[in-house]
């Protein structure tokens, strides 16, 4: 699985934006540090292209969709839905050859979300990774961020595969300090990442509707170096014979390899609940990770196993680890 010579990363699909901020207008992204310029045709179809002019390298994205094309602000140039360029305005006459054109990107809309990939040539992937709660009708769906964290893509996966913070960062939310124990549990490897299975923390408020601790019982899994998924269930007490369960997809820009843009896609089981209490819930367990985040030295994950000291409670992140090293990943990461 790994590209010689680096730059795994570019052939993996990296979620750029909300679809509903990518409408009339072209949209400024930034994606492994390259510069993305986002915009649709008049069929609604989404393309994804280097921000940035072959003529005098100006930004598309400040240009203007018109006419199912897209206009570099500098000069005029139009360039059509596959990126060859159709009209010079200074040159009417000329016929634009192939060395004139945009450079095209591939793009994708999944879970609310807008999909690139900068190198599709030597992608062995045809669409972004599965998020499986998204095909069940009986599941209400939320989208939560995006959240601008300065730190690494993998910081976060990592981050997000952790259960010894609940304690503490998140304590009287997902955690206790008085029950700060992780008992041991399974981790499976995979083609893409990992499995963390028979994960069980005691949380004072495991989610936004709940009102009694209760025993949570978590699966992770991680589905591509900047994706992850866990699935919950939690029993609310004793005397409440039903079960809330959910699964929450993480899914990272990695903008620059020290800065990280972050969505959750929440998938709930109680289908009359209340998606702004969703959201607030969500947001206020990530802003009191990212303060930890962004302390964390150094930014980039650090690969080497012993770069860092590690516990039993530390087998899924230490195993993400070993994961990235194995298919090549060098964005974000300290080899």
């Amino acid at each position: 699985m790994t590209i010689k010579g680096g730059n795994m990363e570019k052939t993996f699909w990296h979620p750029v934006a909300l679809i509903d901020s990518v409408l009339g207008e072209a949209v400024s992204v930034q994606l492994l540090g390259v510069e993305v310029v986002l915009w649709r045709d008049n069929t609604g179809q989404v393309h994804a292209w280097l921000d940035q002019c072959p003529h005098r390298g100006a930004k598309l994205s400040l240009g203007r969709v018109c006419d199912n094309r897209l206009q570099c602000p500098y000069h005029g140039w139009t360039f059509q839905t596959d990126g060859k360029c159709v009209n010079i305005p200074s040159a009417p006459s000329f016929f634009p050859p192939i060395s004139h054109a945009a450079k095209v990107f591939i793009a994708q809309e999944a879970y609310g979300l807008v999909w690139v990939c900068l190198d599709m040539e030597k992608s062995f992937l045809t669409k972004p990774p599965v998020f499986a709660a998204e095909e069940h009708v009986d599941l209400l769906k939320v989208m939560c961020g995006p959240y601008d964290v300065a730190t690494s893509g993998p910081r976060v996966v990592e981050n997000f595969l952790d259960m010894a913070h609940f304690s503490f960062v998140h304590d009287g939310w997902l955690g206790n300090a008085s029950h700060a124990q992780i008992d041991d549990y399974e981790v499976i490897t995979t083609d893409t990442g990992l499995i963390a299975n028979h994960c069980k923390v005691l949380q004072p408020k495991s989610h936004a509707s709940a009102s009694t601790s209760s025993w949570v019982e978590y699966t992770y899994e991680v589905t591509s170096p900047y994706t992850a998924v866990l699935k919950k269930e939690s029993h609310e007490g004793i005397t409440n014979a039903g079960i809330h369960k959910e699964s929450i997809a993480l899914f990272i820009c990695p903008i620059t390899s020290e800065l990280s843009r972050v969505w959750f896609r929440l998938a709930v089981s109680d289908l009359n609940a209340d998606a702004t209490e969703l959201v607030s819930f969500q947001t206020n367990i990530f802003k009191q990770d990212q303060p930890i985040l962004e302390s964390q030295n150094p930014k980039c994950l650090p690969l080497k196993i012993d770069f860092n000291v590690h516990t039993l409670a530390d087998k899924a992140s230490t195993a993400y680890r070993r994961y990235l090293k194995k298919i090549g990943v060098s964005f974000g990461v300290i080899q």
